[in-house]
């Protein structure tokens, strides 16, 4: 059976840190950038653990601004 590797790749500046998408991760992925700001000045989400993302696209469904992209990739 092929394993699932996710990633998410996000838009900083579309970003408004509204943690939806941080709540909606079964796996603890994602997270708010504790330090930075993106130009509006919004604590915007980062990967904290990639490696435990399925690609569930949980996240991206959640997003109300569609900062978000999900890729899948199999392992065999």
């Amino acid at each position: 059976m092929a394993k699932i590797k996710g990633t998410v790749v996000v838009n900083e500046e579309r970003c408004k840190g509204c943690n939806l998408c941080v709540v909606s991760c079964p796996c603890d992925v994602l997270e708010l950038q504790p330090r930075n700001v993106n130009q509006k000045g919004y604590h915007y989400v980062f990967m904290k653990n990639p490696e435990a993302c399925i690609g569930c696209a949980n996240c991206g469904y959640v997003c109300p601004d569609g900062c978000l992209t999900i890729y899948k990739k199999k392992f065999e």
